[in-house]
């Protein structure tokens, strides 16, 4: 009976064990072009998207009493919700737990932050604060590119010259259609966004226009050209568009729909 009894708890035990550990939660595949636009209004801020295998957040931000606030209008804004408790902290320790990538052996995730308002002053407050993470960022320094396991790119009030005269720059500038032809080099100006609705009628009902098309696929050649990355915002949250989009070689696909996107791209692989 005894025999039995240690028979029967040795079988046992290691089923024991694993239902008594916790619960490992695998890691998604990186999905390089999936963009989470407005990505603080998620329920886990950044966490989502990464659960999500998302490469690109964007966190609007507010200088606030000297705090950087996230949020899209003032009257969301909350002290706890800082830049960095809900983007940088986490970040950073996923670096750390992750052999210095976001994702284990994962490609570059960009960070990009909206200033709101008073482009100049938050500026300075930001560049100080990214200087304390700079162990996990791209920078540049002496007119050279160190890449890092999270690139940032600043949007929205942009201080341009400010921001190419650091001369250990943690960021880069997110452009406009506009800046197409621009000469600055890659690193300062690393990403190319706009309106979608500013430059093309189609809404992804019927075909797209081959007009449009041809202009969509142009855009992204010249971005290319010039080492440059390219998204639109205010894109039309439909799969057709996003077909196209991916078709083009736009590299940040633009969404709030986060399991949508990452299911579209996922069975488009």
């Amino acid at each position: 009976m005894r025999v039995e009894l240690f028979t029967v708890l040795t079988l046992l035990t290691p089923i024991l064990l694993a239902a008594s550990a916790p619960r490992q939660e695998a890691t998604p595949k990186p999905l390089p072009a999936a963009h989470a636009h407005n990505d603080y209004r998620h329920p886990r801020p950044l966490l989502d998207a990464l659960d999500h295998g998302f490469c690109s957040v964007e966190a609007d931000i507010f200088l606030v009493d000297g705090q950087l606030l996230v949020g899209h209008d003032r009257e969301e804004l909350r002290p706890e919700r800082t830049l960095q408790r809900l983007y940088l902290d986490p970040l950073r320790h996923r670096v750390q737990a992750n052999g210095g990538r976001v994702y284990e052996n994962g490609p570059t995730v960009t960070l990009l932050i909206d200033i709101k308002e008073d482009g100049e002053a938050t500026w300075a407050v930001l560049n100080r604060v990214l200087a304390s993470y700079r162990s996990m960022l791209a920078r540049v320094e002496n007119g050279e590119y160190h890449p890092g396991a999270v690139q940032v790119v600043i949007s929205g009030d942009r201080p341009k010259e400010a921001i190419a005269a650091e001369s250990i720059r943690y960021a880069g500038i997110d452009g406009r259609l506009s800046d197409l032809d621009s000469t600055l080099p890659a690193h300062l100006l690393p990403l190319i966004s706009d309106r979608w609705t500013s430059h093309f009628r189609w809404s992804g009902e019927g075909e797209f226009p081959a007009e449009e098309r041809g202009k969509l696929q142009s855009i992204v050649e010249q971005a290319h050209a010039a080492g440059r990355r390219v998204r639109f915002w205010a894109t039309p949250e439909k799969p057709a568009v996003w077909r196209e989009l991916s078709a083009a070689g736009v590299d940040h696909i633009n969404t709030d729909r986060l399991a949508e996107l990452e299911a579209f791209l996922r069975e488009s692989r």
